[in-house]
C-alpha cells in the first residue's frame, strides 16, 4: 500500500526505521527487533541505504522481507550517492520487482571518510532530481527528508523551505523529519513551511535516547541539538547506561505525546534496530491516546 494512502486513510500512523546490518550480529539484532516490533502493527517501516558500502545491496532484500513475511508495508530508502542513472535505474527496478511501492528520495551523505559531497559523473546531484526521475518513469509513493533546524548546508530556513517546495514540484508528495528533541522546533518548522506551500503530511521523526555517547555522536553528525536541560540531565547519568535509558523513554514519550495531541499526522521511530524503547514508548501512547485531544492537525 502507498504511504501517501495511508497518511490520507489512518491518523496517527507510527512507523519504525531500520538499517542493514553490518555482521551476524546485526542481523541477528534486527531480526529479534522485526519479530517484537512486528507485533504492535505499525503502519509503515522504512529500511536506510548504505550508499557506496557493503550493505546497500541489503536493502531490498530486507524491505521486501517485512512486506512479504511480516505483512508491514514497507519503504526503501534510495541516495543519489555513488550511483550513476542507470545504476539508480537498476535498483528502482529491483524496488518494482521486489513489489515495494515506496521510496524516500535522498541525495546522501558523503561516503565514510570524506568530507564533501561529490556526485557521480554520471549520476544525479539532488534528491529534487532523483524525485523528478521517478515521478517520470515509475509508480512508487515518494517521500523526502526534512529538517526542523535547518538543513547543515543551507543558507537559511527560506532557502531550505524554498528547495523542499522543490522536492513537492518533483513529485514528493510526504516528508519525514531530522530527529529532534525541542517540539517546538517541529512546530515553528511545520508553521513555515505551509506558509511556503508546503501542504504535504511532515511526520516528525523521534529517536529515543538509549545510550549518551551514542546520541551525542548523531546529534553532533545531524546538527541536531539538545535542550539545555535534557543535556544536563543525560550528561549527570553518563555512567549508567540503563538510567540514560530509561530517561530517554521517558523525554521520548512525553515528546510524542505532546506532538500528537497539537495534530502531528504520526510518529516516526529511529529504532536502531532495537526493541525495547519503542515498544514501551508506543504502548504507552496507545494507552494514553493523546491524539483525541488534537484541536487542529498541522
Amino acid at each position: 500500500m502507498r504511504i501517501d494512502q495511508i497518511l490520507t486513510e489512518r491518523r496517527p500512523v507510527f512507523s519504525f526505521e531500520f538499517f542493514p546490518p553490518k555482521d551476524d550480529a546485526g542481523v541477528a539484532r534486527l531480526e529479534t527487533a522485526l519479530a517484537e516490533l512486528a507485533l504492535d502493527g505499525p503502519d509503515f517501516t522504512s529500511v536506510t541505504y548504505g550508499a557506496g558500502g557493503s550493505t546497500r545491496g541489503r536493502t531490498v532484500g530486507i524491505t521486501k522481507r517485512i512486506k512479504e513475511d511480516f505483512g508491514i508495508e514497507a519503504m526503501a530508502h534510495l541516495s543519489c550517492v555513488g550511483s550513476s542513472v542507470a545504476e539508480l535505474r537498476g535498483i528502482l527496478d529491483q524496488f518494482g520487482e521486489a513489489g515495494i511501492e515506496n521510496v524516500l528520495c535522498l541525495r546522501g551523505d558523503p561516503p565514510a571518510g570524506e568530507t564533501e559531497w561529490r556526485p557521480h559523473p554520471e549520476g544525479l546531484r539532488y534528491s529534487t532530481e532523483l524525485a523528478a526521475l521517478i515521478a517520470a518513469d515509475y509508480d512508487f509513493a515518494t517521500g523526502g527528508a526534512c529538517f526542523p533546524e535547518v538543513h547543515p548546508e543551507a543558507v537559511d530556513l527560506a532557502h531550505d523551505l524554498g528547495f523542499l517546495k522543490l522536492k513537492l514540484d518533483a513529485g514528493v508528495r510526504f516528508l519525514i523529519t531530522q530527529l529532534f528533541f525541542d517540539n517546538e522546533l517541529y512546530f515553528d518548522f511545520v508553521e513555515q513551511a505551509r506558509a511556503a506551500g508546503i501542504d504535504v503530511p511532515i511526520i516528525p521523526g523521534i529517536m529515543p535516547v538509549t545510550g549518551y555517547g551514542q546520541i551525542k555522536r548523531f546529534t553532533e553528525m545531524c546538527g541536531t541539538s539538545i535542550p539545555p536541560a535534557l543535556e544536563r540531565e543525560l550528561a549527570s547519568r553518563a555512567s549508567d547506561s540503563e538510567a540514560v535509558s530509561e530517561l530517554g523513554v521517558a523525554y521520548a514519550t512525553l515528546q510524542c505525546a505532546d506532538l500528537l495531541a497539537r495534530g502531528a499526522p504520526g510518529i516516526h521511530f529511529y529504532t536502531l534496530n532495537r526493541s525495547p524503547a519503542t515498544r514501551a514508548i508506543l504502548a504507552a501512547l496507545r494507552a494514553a491516546r493523546p491524539w483525541d485531544r488534537i484541536a487542529a492537525p498541522v
